[in-house]
Order: C-alpha cells, then sequence, then structure tokens
C-alpha cells in the first residue's frame, strides 16, 4: 500500500516528529498540510511552516504550510477547510502538537497548566473534530481513513503520574481520545491509534528543556517515528484501530530488528522516554 496522492494533515509540523511523519510520506508522492505557529525563524526552535514545506517537497510530496495555534477552534476549521480545498479532502489526520511542562502540582503555573491541556488535549479532540468529517469520507469511498495521536499507552501507575500531574494528565488524555474515537468511529473504517517512543527522540523539547546536548546523544533520530508511523498508515484502517503502539514494536513486526541507524549517536546508551519501561534483553 502507497501513500501516493493520499492527504495528510499534521499538527506541529515545522519540526520533529511531525516534519519526520510527513517526510516519510512525502516520499510516496503524499500531500502533506502542515499545521503549526512558526511561520517566522527562532534560534532555539529551528523551522518554520515554509522551510518544511520546501523539506516536504523535496522528498517528493506536495506541501501546504498552515500557520495556525490549534488552541482556536476558527483557526482550526479555517486550516481544514483550506486543505481539502486544496486537495479535495484529508486521509490521515496526525495530532502530534504538544506543550510539556514537567513541574510538580505547586510549581506549576495554572497558564503553563492551561497551555498543555489547551494544546495537547483539547487540541488534539478539536481537530479530530474538525477533520472526521472529510475522513469519514474518505473510508466510504473505500479510502484507509487514520488518525494517529503522539500519545502514550494508558498506563495508569502512580509513577508515571507522581512527577508532573499536569503534564501527565494533558498527555493521557490525547491517549483518551484514542481509547474513546477507536470505538465511536469503528463502524465508519476511521482509525483511531497512538504512537510513542520507547526512546526520547532527538527534537527540541529535549534539547532545550529536558537535557540539551547530552540528551540529544542519548536519542534516536525523529525518522524512527516517522518509519513506524508510515507502517501504521499502511495498514487496514477497519482492521487496525484502538492501539497504542510503541515504535520499535511497530518496526520489529515489520521485521526489522536492528534500529542502529536510528541512534543520533553510534553505540550511545539510550535514554528511556516517559510512560514506558525501558525494553529489556
Amino acid at each position: 500500500m502507497s501513500l501516493r496522492g493520499k492527504t495528510l494533515f499534521i499538527t506541529g509540523a515545522s519540526r520533529g516528529i511531525g516534519l519526520a511523519i510527513g517526510l516519510r510520506a512525502a516520499k510516496d508522492g503524499a500531500n502533506v498540510a502542515i499545521i503549526a505557529k512558526t511561520a517566522e525563524p527562532n534560534p532555539k526552535l529551528p523551522g518554520t511552516i515554509f522551510s518544511a514545506a520546501k523539506e516536504i517537497e523535496e522528498a517528493g510530496g506536495k506541501a501546504l504550510p498552515i500557520q495556525c495555534d490549534i488552541r482556536f477552534e476558527e483557526q482550526v476549521a479555517a486550516a481544514v477547510a483550506k486543505t481539502v480545498e486544496t486537495f479535495g479532502g484529508i486521509d490521515i489526520l496526525v495530532n502530534n502538537a504538544s506543550a510539556i511542562s514537567l513541574t510538580p502540582t505547586e510549581s506549576t503555573d495554572m497558564k503553563r497548566y492551561d497551555l498543555m491541556h489547551g494544546i495537547n488535549t483539547r487540541g488534539t479532540f478539536l481537530c479530530s473534530k474538525h477533520c472526521v468529517p472529510h475522513l469519514k469520507k474518505a473510508a466510504a469511498a473505500g479510502g484507509n481513513a487514520h488518525v494517529l495521536n503522539l500519545s502514550p499507552p494508558l498506563n495508569m501507575e502512580t509513577k508515571w503520574f507522581a512527577p508532573h500531574v499536569a503534564y501527565t494528565m494533558a498527555k493521557f488524555g490525547m491517549s483518551m481520545c484514542v481509547l474513546g474515537m477507536a470505538g465511536e468511529f469503528k463502524r465508519d473504517g476511521v482509525a483511531f491509534n497512538a504512537l510513542w517512543p520507547r526512546t526520547t527522540i532527538a527534537t527540541a523539547a529535549i534539547k532545550n528543556l529536558l537535557g540539551g546536548e547530552q540528551a540529544m546523544k542519548g536519542s534516536r533520530d525523529p525518522r524512527i517515528m516517522g518509519d513506524a508511523a508510515y507502517a501504521i498508515f499502511t495498514k487496514n484502517s477497519r482492521e487496525v484501530t484502538g492501539n497504542f503502539f510503541i515504535d520499535d514494536e511497530v518496526l520489529a513486526a515489520e521485521g526489522k530488528t536492528d534500529l542502529s541507524e536510528y541512534n543520533m549517536v553510534p553505540g550511545a546508551a539510550l535514554l528511556p522516554d516517559f510512560f514506558v519501561d525501558p525494553k529489556k534483553g
């Protein structure tokens, strides 16, 4: 199965994991709507919707850069309408945009709390709500309609909540959308799945907020998430839904077990990501 001619609506696609997913789809000749806030270059956050569009097109896809803050419904509705007007529909939604603040309860500023919940949980629900009518049309026409949330398995363990309750709630809200909407739209043939990395991924968040250059060295390249997402998108949406996938397990099921090519530093010890235990053996 190929993504040639399929249209992806990807939030947070100007850099990192969102861009990696778009680039992998672009290799097939997919259309990619790049939904993100960054339109002007920022030295701390490399990549804009326009630089991402250039990369998508150089990779073989068609790009539509749209500046959009997914906290605002009118902006999301306009972005969805523009995507449909440009490409004729939407086949895949990737809810990747996210905000993070690993603070304990007493030191969590409520503006930061609202930002995380506004982008992570509410933004995911909002984008899903506006894309679903078009995804249902794609499925009804015999297409392969997918929604993929970049969110963790619902491991309801104290150790994942206690250090940063607000952030965990916001990310698990995205996962609850998977759990509920997979059931809600199963009859329509629209798949809802989650994807999460086993290890940290070399993104701006890791570099700027979660450990700097040292943490980057113990991370994997975002390409692993692009390849894992592609493997999910090319499965039958009527058969593969309601799953909480981990990147290395997805690739192992495809026959790829040597993941060394994704290491930012060959042979470096990899750092486990939140919400999943390190792989044993």
